[in-house]
């Protein structure tokens, strides 16, 4: 076993990890080092959307905002306000500090960032640059860590933390191009893994992205709202969310049956008019809803029966569904496709007005629009909820912090785009405070921390365990599935053996063992949301959830000259 030893330790290299470890060495915390599985893996270099979004603070036009109003909407009552307060005080600086990385943020002749409205908000706090907007910022911010002279270890799998009642003393891993144990012993790990994105089958995380939630519930960290997930249309040939523009060009919705046949499924339950509009009304709610479940997410419904029918659905944009009239849309849609350019007379020349490199982006992975339909399903797009931390981050344990979307800094309703904001202002809070607060220091042993695997046949208990998740924890929830799978998962846990590096599956069996100490709890939130519906935020350890109330919005001092006095202080200024 090789041994290493930092003071801290980053694990991921998505937008989030390659933040934290660039904080780190800019406030001279050179002890520390970037480990992953592959820094080429993950989801901010690897997925998007239509025009992948960022909600800040307004930085244009006369609407008027503030730090306050954007914290509120944050909020809602399962999210904590000290949370929020953080990611609408930092937005700005966080942002512009990727666009002088070089992040293309659009902005006007004057030099305004404009803004468009997103998901569960009124404002136009919205902006993006294009499809790829999180890889984008992937690519910025590795390229300034590697500047600042970052350590960035590759082929690293973290599968154990070791802690003690102290906090954090070090984490183990698989390398998995030498195939041999590493230990390193830290003092601070910043959790930077992503969503459990393997907790599901369907879903529109990319295939190098499975997320490692287990490691901090194992270690002792709570669950912070882990019933809390957001559901979509996406395409699953490529994977990719169609919302926005896919929308709101107004495709066609096909279903095929296993003998080929063809049929606008939206038409048996929906009247043109209604199909129509609710197709348009997507691309600004394109999260399921519950809400909205006999409005826009009606649609999510639909498309999910057809699939669990056995039928295989698509977006035709080659021409327009049975019974097109433009004058059936609603005034908001005629204006929105009028002031786009976009009033052509099928999908895919509106969807070109709309958003040109929407259909390139598909191209350049094998998929023309232009002539074949693209394959749908309801898929699992992000957790809203994650690991319990305060206004710096850091779990419950002492030296783990959690960063993006491993962190639970959301409830049910998260604005589309806040969760890149988050990546960026939960990692630079986590940098700050281990390099001015904390005073850890390394001192952990390897001594018993190989973890047990389970037995069997990894591949297939994965895709058995997906499956039934999509099947009976999604959009749609039933209480007895999830029993059932509750168990079989306890099950597959008890049947367990050695890990053992001559074992070709070794790296299926630990994402496995994983997946599955994941699935338990978020399992477990989920019964109990569903038995004990109610306000609050619903924390879970293990198999125990309950309700606390969220941390209010803190009262703050605005007074300049105590806030300058006390900034001195604590940075050390005087």
């Amino acid at each position: 076993m090789r041994e290493m030893e930092f003071r801290t330790v980053v694990v991921g290299s998505g937008c989030a990890g390659f933040n934290a470890v660039d904080w780190l060495m800019m406030l001279g915390e050179e002890s520390c080092a970037l480990i992953t599985e592959d820094v080429n893996a993950g989801t901010s270099r690897n997925t998007g959307s239509d025009k992948q979004t960022y909600f800040k603070l307004s930085l244009s036009g006369d609407e008027g905002d503030s730090v306050g109003a954007l914290a509120r909407t944050l909020m809602g009552d399962d999210v904590n306000g000290d949370t929020a307060l953080c990611e609408a005080a930092s937005s700005v600086p966080c942002f512009l500090r990727l666009a002088a990385l070089g992040v293309p943020f659009p902005t006007n002749a004057f030099g305004e960032y404009v803004g468009y409205r997103t998901d569960h908000d009124s404002r136009l706090r919205a902006s993006s640059a294009g499809p790829l907007t999180s890889r984008f910022m992937t690519e910025a911010l590795e390229q300034s860590a590697r500047r600042h002279g970052a350590g960035i270890l590759d082929h690293l799998l973290a599968c154990r933390i070791a802690a003690d009642e102290a906090g954090v003393t070090g984490v183990m891993c698989l390398d998995t191009k030498q195939n041999e144990w590493v230990f390193i012993r830290c003092a601070h790990i910043v959790l930077c893994t992503g969503g459990p994105a393997h907790l599901y089958g369907d879903r529109v995380y990319p295939e190098s992205q499975h997320g490692m939630t287990g490691l901090a519930l194992e270690a002792g960290a709570e669950g912070a709202n882990l019933h809390c997930w957001q559901y979509g249309m996406a395409s699953v040939g490529f994977r990719w969310n169609v919302s926005g523009s896919f929308q709101q060009a107004i495709p066609r919705y096909v279903s095929v049956d296993r003998e080929g046949r063809e049929r606008e499924f939206l038409l048996d339950s929906l009247s043109v008019r209604d199909a129509l509009n609710l197709t348009f009304l997507k691309g600004y709610q394109w999260p399921y809803d519950e809400r909205k479940k006999n409005a826009s997410s009606r649609m999510d419904l639909l498309v999910k029966a057809e699939c669990d029918r056995g039928r295989r659905v698509y977006l035709d944009y080659r021409q327009n569904s049975a019974g097109w009239d433009a004058d059936l849309l609603s005034p908001e849609a005629r204006r929105y496709l009028a002031q786009c350019g976009a009033e052509q007379g099928t999908p895919i020349r509106r969807l070109r007005a709309i958003n040109a490199p929407a259909i390139a982006l598909y191209r350049d992975h094998g998929i023309d629009l232009e002539r074949e339909m693209l394959e749908i399903r309801v898929c699992a797009q992000h957790h809203n909820g994650g690991l319990a931390v305060d206004a710096d981050w850091q779990t419950g344990v002492p030296g783990m912090y959690a960063c993006g979307e491993a962190a639970g800094t959301f409830g049910r309703y998260r604005p589309g785009g806040s969760a890149l904001n988050s990546t960026q202002v939960g990692s630079m809070r986590a940098a700050q405070h281990i390099a001015r607060v904390s005073r850890r220091q390394p001192k952990g042993s390897a001594a018993g921390t190989l973890p047990a695997v389970p037995a069997g046949d990894a591949a297939a208990l994965t895709a058995f365990f997906q499956a039934a998740m999509s099947r009976c924890a999604g959009v749609d929830r039933d209480a007895d599935g999830m029993r059932r799978l509750l168990d079989q998962g306890r099950k597959a846990l008890e049947n367990t053996c050695p890990a053992d590096l001559a074992d070709p599956d070794l790296k299926e069996r630990l994402l496995l063992r994983d997946l599955l100490i994941t699935q338990q709890s978020v399992l477990s939130a989920m019964l109990y949301d569903l038995e004990q519906p109610g306000p609050g935020v619903l924390m879970t350890r293990g198999l125990a959830s309950r309700r606390q109330n969220a941390r209010p919005l803190p009262e703050r001092d605005l007074w300049f000259e105590r806030v300058w006095r006390a900034y001195r202080q604590t940075n050390g200024l005087e």
